[in-house]
């Protein structure tokens, strides 16, 4: 069982834009932190900032009271943890009673494979996607989305509260990834909607700030409004205002939404909406936008050019 104090030994795998600021804040809050990281800067990063770098993700794990992995998709966290014919996972390796929790954003079908084959071996085993993005990462303010079970999500708490400031259970296995994608494609719809109602307002002279100051406060408010205006120089320290470099890639917005409609597809859910979206966020990636931030999609409603 993992004990409640601040030297728990936490061994993070991934180490990239989201990943390397959470283990940072591990440090932070006193954890010993064993990082590894295919990139060899990302790891170097974390190195000068208190982290112990691990030669192997699996060398990283052994010796950890906590594992918490942060990777691109499902197949990689199930290559991770269970392993294959010439590689052993994760699961194979670390002690009894260590606590396996997953950040990344996957299909919900991978974290439960993950989740069974983890409790054959006497491991629990959380999906805990994040939110707040990379901001909230930097800052210790992410939302953590919970699934497993009651005992492994009140174990995870003092090393989710070091890392973030919501922490919610949403239910067993697979749950958090199912609450997370649900969230995301709601975000695209109003990233979406606020963008071509603020192009809307310019089209006939209106001023973006003051527009975006009237629906903030009227029935059209919303969090893009609130926090991550998409368009230019209308707030400052967001990606709008900054070429859209930095935040959440419009590469990443369209593998949530497409995970968004298989889990669609799997329910037998209407989401006509989540469906649209994902088609403008496809279509912007494929002229190049891929790696900018989501919010950039302001520019498909603009008469530039």
């Amino acid at each position: 069982m993992i004990k409640e104090q601040k030297m728990n030994t936490v061994a993070f795998i991934g180490l990239g834009n989201m990943g390397g600021p959470m283990a940072v804040n591990l440090v932070k809050a006193g954890f010993t932190v064993k990082a590894f990281d295919l990139s060899a800067q990302a790891l170097h990063d974390v190195s000068e900032q208190g982290a112990i770098p691990a030669p192997s993700a699996c060398a990283a794990a052994a010796s950890a009271d906590v594992v918490i992995t942060m990777l691109p998709a499902g197949k990689h966290v199930r290559g991770l943890y269970l392993g294959d014919e010439s590689n052993k996972g994760i699961i194979d390796v670390v002690a009894d009673g260590t606590l396996l929790i997953d950040c990344s954003t996957i299909d919900a079908h991978s974290a439960r494979v993950v989740a069974e084959q983890a409790q054959t071996k006497g491991l629990e085993f959380i999906d805990a996607p994040v939110s707040g993005g990379t901001a909230g990462a930097a800052g210790g303010t992410l939302t953590f989305i919970c699934g497993g079970s009651d005992h492994a999500f009140q174990q995870a708490q003092g090393v989710l509260n070091a890392m973030g400031a919501n922490i919610f259970h949403a239910g067993g296995a697979g749950a958090g990834q199912v609450a997370k994608i649900c969230n995301n494609m709601l975000l695209s719809v109003l990233m979406v909607g606020t963008s071509e109602s603020i192009q809307m307002g310019i089209d006939h002279g209106l001023d973006p700030k003051v527009l975006s100051e009237i629906m903030k406060v009227s029935s059209g408010g919303n969090w893009t409004l609130d926090k991550y205006n998409p368009c230019p120089d209308v707030m400052e320290k967001v990606p709008s205002s900054n070429d859209y470099q930095g935040g959440f890639m419009v590469d990443l917005m369209v593998k949530d939404l497409g995970l968004s409609q298989e889990a669609a597809l799997l329910s037998n859910s209407s989401t006509p909406m989540g469906a649209l979206a994902r088609s403008l966020y496809v279509n912007h990636a494929r002229q190049g936008n891929g790696k900018r931030d989501f919010s950039s999609i302001f520019e498909q409603f603009n008469k530039k050019g």
